[in-house]
């Protein structure tokens, strides 16, 4: 399941501290900037969300983190979550199999870090595209997501990370508005 958040400027940062684990709390308040706490805030509270409405867990989850630091449910290690954010939204992705979402805001791109990070097969959907920066992040989305799947996070080469992913189920959704793209990537059942 998908929660999402894209109202952050709403976002009572205040209200939600106590609602969070003291871990995530700490974390928060480490943020120097409202939007940063926001954010962090925001996404946790995705996660109690969904633990709630799809496995009735009502306690304050934990985690436990991978060896690129992918966290983990600390006490629940058969379900499998996954957030991301962004100025203009926040993501989670909950599941019974790995997961890994990206969300990025929709802005101008650089043509020369497309060309750095894109293949020219992705380089021609983005150059034929009717809005190059809508088609960038769609991509960009996905290659973040597949590499948040296998919690080894960016890597040097991004051009490749799109090449072989038929075993992967990728769903990629653009805001309504277009402000905000966001990418989740599972292994095909």
């Amino acid at each position: 399941m998908i929660y999402i958040n894209d109202n952050i400027d709403a976002f009572d940062v205040e209200a939600a501290l106590p609602l969070l684990s003291d871990e995530r709390r700490e974390q928060t308040l480490r943020f120097r900037f409202e939007r940063g706490r926001k954010t962090c805030a925001a996404a946790y509270l995705l996660l109690c969300e969904g633990l709630q409405k799809e496995y009735g867990i009502t306690e304050k989850p934990l985690f436990s983190y991978g060896p690129h630091g992918k966290p983990a449910l600390r006490y629940y290690p058969d379900i499998h979550f996954n957030f991301s954010h962004c100025r203009d939204a926040v993501v989670c992705a909950i599941s019974d199999q790995p997961v890994g979402v990206d969300v990025e805001s929709v802005s101008h791109y650089k043509e020369s870090v497309a060309r750095y990070t894109m293949s020219q097969q992705e380089m021609d959907q983005i150059l034929h595209a009717d809005r190059p920066d809508v088609m960038f992040t769609r991509l960009w989305t996905m290659k973040e997501a597949v590499l948040k799947l296998s919690g080894e996070g960016l890597r040097d080469n991004l051009k490749e990370v799109l090449a072989d992913v038929d075993c992967l189920n990728i769903q990629t959704v653009v805001s309504e508005d277009e402000r905000y793209v966001y990418s989740v990537a599972r292994e095909k059942e």
